[in-house]
């Protein structure tokens, strides 16, 4: 049986390995600690849980769910920037329902690019930013994100020829893996260097709320007031708990929300409706979830960080999201697949190799901080005698 060529490039991805490797630990007794994978394991808030429940007893939910039937969910994202970061939206023509920010970032390739169609990536960066393209049949870019750098690409170190034929950038601040932050400053650059080179800019905001100080994060929508030639995703899934729920919603540049929505409208309808009012429970509703979710994550932060530090492995406190993004030590710094496989097959511990967000991941591996406090200093020492032993 033949496949088409377009699943070439789509053959090895960080998740789908990782949780192989699980299933074959876990089948020899190992008890598997899974800091790999970025899945919030804190419950649900108890209003959103009610207004879904609620939602059950009504048969208007229980049919397809079209552009129409998500209007007020629309209306609260767009209250929420307007209130948040003081951009005014209009929810009929710049913000899409997602299921799922990953929906967005993966679908929206097919929206922009032709084949041979040059896009900017983060390296390292979200796989499903990578498996849009190449879907797409576009050529990928790959803007390397080094420490010395904060994380943050070097636009200048772009080469003209693949500039002109660029169509597409996409940042993803505060970034996963690494946990670096942006500045206003720094979106305002990457406007120019899009305005310059007509190319779509995108900001997958998955982590805006997961940042550990008193000042929010940037969104792209305040460089680009206007909405020129920009697009953000939001996910309900870090911030909010709901996860399993899959919405999330894609705000913007009116011209890309409707090819969004075209490409959407060929592929799926939207999720149940239910879920669509919890979403709008969570965006307007009490806030104070929000606020006690980040202060578990520092504590685990913290603790984590700490507990590695005492096994000799130092690692940069992250400034947000719920990952730590750690250099790996001298005799695996070019093998972060390896790594993660031995020991995980040793120890149950799993974790997320570099490379598999990217060529300049290598030499990293990022620990997903979804365990208690105690389990983090636990995981931590069993993983000092793995790399001491």
């Amino acid at each position: 049986m033949k496949f088409a060529d377009r699943l070439a490039p789509l053959q090895f991805n960080v998740f789908a390995a990782m949780d192989t490797a699980k299933a074959e630990a876990a089948a020899k007794g190992l008890e598997i600690v899974d800091l790999s994978l970025g899945s919030v394991d804190l419950p649900t808030p108890p209003h959103v849980l009610q207004a879904i429940a609620e939602a059950l007893q009504d048969p208007a939910t229980h049919g397809y769910q079209l552009f129409r039937n998500n209007t007020q969910f629309r209306k609260a994202v767009a209250q929420r920037y307007e209130q948040t970061f003081g951009v005014p939206v209009d929810p009929e023509t710049e913000v899409l329902t997602l299921i799922g920010s990953q929906e967005g970032t993966a679908h929206l390739p097919l929206a922009v690019l032709n084949p041979g169609d040059v896009a900017l990536l983060s390296d390292p960066g979200y796989p499903s930013h990578y498996g849009g393209v190449h879907l797409a049949g576009g050529e990928i870019y790959p803007m390397a994100l080094l420490a010395e750098n904060q994380f943050l690409p070097d636009f200048s170190t772009i080469p003209d020829d693949i500039a002109r034929r660029s169509r597409l950038m996409v940042l993803n601040y505060p970034h996963n893996p690494t946990t670096a932050t942006a500045t206003l400053d720094f979106f305002e650059a990457a406007l120019e260097f899009c305005d310059h080179h007509d190319i779509v800019l995108v900001h997958d905001f998955a982590y805006d709320q997961m940042v550990f100080s008193d000042q929010s994060h940037p969104s792209i929508l305040q460089a680009d007031r206007n909405k020129k030639r920009s697009i953000e995703f939001f996910t309900l899934s870090k911030a909010y708990g709901m996860g399993g729920f899959r919405v999330g919603y894609a705000i913007g540049n009116a011209e890309l929300i409707k090819a969004l929505k075209q490409v959407k409208a060929a592929v799926d309808f939207n999720q149940y409706q239910g879920i669509l009012r919890g979403a709008i429970a969570s965006l307007t509703g009490d806030q104070s979830s929000v606020k006690q979710r980040l202060d578990i994550f520092q504590q685990r932060r913290d603790a984590f960080v700490d507990a590695m530090a005492n096994i000799g492995w130092s690692i940069p406190t992250p400034q947000a999201t719920m990952f730590a993004w750690a250099k790996l030590p001298e005799q695996w710094e070019f093998d972060s697949v390896n790594f993660c496989t031995e020991l995980l097959a040793k120890t149950g511990i799993a974790a997320s190799a570099g490379y598999g967000f990217g060529k300049s991941g290598e030499g990293y591996v990022r620990f997903a901080l979804v365990r208690s406090p105690k389990e983090l200093q636990s995981a931590a020492q069993t993983i000092g005698t793995f790399i001491n032993g």
